[in-house]
């Protein structure tokens, strides 16, 4: 059995701020059928410490980044656990990185360097006896694992996977003592990027292999569109980069057992999906399509396009409801927009509408900048609800494009476009009316969808190999 040690600051269901933290949770579980066992290291946030109140300590560190802390083990939402119980890092109301008030917490480098320190440490040393043969972090808040390693002496083999590399976890060199780290290390071959401490860099030049989320961002991660200024240790690294597929937990996600929504197993189900939101949303019957986002509000995700074609999906007898938060401006203009009774917005999350919205959604959109792997299409098309995207990274790689050739042979799955402008999206939702308006070719796209695999099967065959190829005979 092989044994890996994940390390992550997030872990669904028990913290999740995005992507990251679904697929942190879903790792394991996915892996067990491939001969691994996975633990999974996270901060002693409260609510981490709060369903860990019978953990063992297996650890003890007099001075973790300015404080006592013990390293606990033990088992939440089938996931087996290692904690940093850290008060002084991690006791603190707000989400992970943030305080109550939406700021970054300041010692924010220190507390994941602490969460870093610690992978490495059992690494090294172990936990209770127990000791991995990978050492495998996620993002920038585990990217200085392999500088700590180095300095511990520790050989175990390291993978870094980059959900999102526009988050480098940059700062002042003048923390480099307070970061415990070695200042010979400070070159562009270690962990200097443009003359700061870059966490993910470290873990970028330093990790045996890399691994991103989805095979088309693995490419765009070495051009300086996407690369976001670390193109040139993307291609620097490429012979150690592995592009592989995010899934979704398609049993978690099942329209035909989800108890959120009306549930259906099949196309036909849809309309009572669709008509109890409407009803729901105070909605009128509409001719057009019901188009829905569940999202972030940011400029990456797009929806700046939505609200410029807004007038165009209305006059088409389209309808429009969101679900999301973020930025203030965009909030803002989406509240002004369902003023509109064919516009609904809920600013905010809240997982089981989220449910309800793409079960009954006819189409849902993703008109993302860039888009490492996505979830939001998939969960799309596993209940039905057909995908328009945005021709980059994981959406590029997850959804068939309805083109006349791919209509013809029977495997459209959605509509991408491209470039990401409101022009292009413009005519995307108008060949999503097209066939929207042809029953027969609908209800093909519709089955497609719903049987199009995003799971987690093909993408945990595809880790438990690379951890194999790292720890066989050298």
């Amino acid at each position: 059995m092989m044994q890996v040690l994940s390390v992550a600051s997030e872990c669904a269901p028990l913290v999740k701020t995005g992507g990251l933290a679904d697929v942190v949770g879903a790792l394991p579980g996915a892996l067990a059928g491939q001969g691994v066992r996975m633990r999974t290291l996270l901060p002693g946030y409260p609510a981490v410490m709060g369903v860990l109140s019978d953990a063992q300590q297996v650890g003890w560190f007099d001075d973790l980044f300015g404080g006592g802390a013990r390293l606990v083990q033990g088992h939440a939402a089938g996931l087996d656990l290692l904690a940093i119980d850290a008060p002084h890092l991690f006791a603190r109301p707000g989400g992970p990185y943030i305080d109550p008030d939406g700021r970054d917490w300041p010692d924010n480098p220190e507390r994941f360097a602490a969460l870093s320190w610690v992978g490495a440490h059992v690494a090294t040393h172990g936990a209770d006896g127990w000791h991995p043969q990978v050492l495998h972090g996620h993002d920038w808040q585990a990217g200085l694992m392999t500088e700590y390693l180095r300095q511990m002496g520790g050989r175990t083999k390291t993978v870094l996977t980059i959900h999102n590399i526009a988050f480098n976890g940059s700062t002042d060199p003048g923390r480099l003592q307070s970061l415990r780290l070695d200042p010979w290390r400070f070159h562009t071959e270690g962990y200097e990027f443009w003359g700061s401490i870059s966490a993910l860099k470290a873990g970028l030049m330093g990790s045996d292999a890399l691994t991103t989320v989805s095979p088309s961002y693995a490419e765009e991660l070495m051009t300086p569109e996407f690369g976001m200024g670390l193109e040139g240790v993307m291609q620097h690294r490429r012979y150690a980069l592995h592009g592989i597929l995010n899934g979704i937990d398609d049993s978690a996600w099942n329209p035909a057992t989800d108890p959120a929504i009306t549930r259906y197993d099949s196309p036909a189900g849809k309309a009572a999906a669709k008509a109890a939101l409407q009803a729901e949303l105070e909605m009128p019957r509409a001719e057009g399509p019901l188009y829905v986002i569940v999202s972030r509000m940011t400029h990456q995700k797009g929806l700046d396009l939505v609200l410029q074609i807004l007038p165009d999906i209305l006059d088409q007898g389209g309808q429009l409801a969101v679900l999301g938060s973020g930025d203030p401006g965009l909030e803002h203009a989406f509240r002004q927009a369902a003023t509109n009774p064919n516009v609904s917005v809920r600013i905010g999350y809240d997982e089981p509408f989220s449910r309800r919205l793409i079960a009954g959604g006819d189409a849902i959109l993703v008109p993302s900048r860039f888009e490492p792997c996505g979830l939001t299409q998939m969960y799309g098309l596993r209940y039905g609800t057909i995908p328009v995207v945005a021709l980059t990274g994981g959406l590029a790689d997850t959804v068939i494009n309805a083109s006349p050739a791919a209509l013809a042979q029977g495997v459209a799955t959605g509509v991408q476009f491209s470039p990401v402008t409101a022009e292009a999206l413009c005519n995307a939702l108008a060949r999503l009316g097209s066939l929207y308006r042809d029953p027969e070719t609908w209800l093909q796209l519709q089955k497609n969808a719903m049987t199009q695999p995003v799971g987690w099967a093909q993408s945990a065959r595809a880790y438990a190999q690379l951890y194999a190829d790292l720890t066989g005979p050298e």
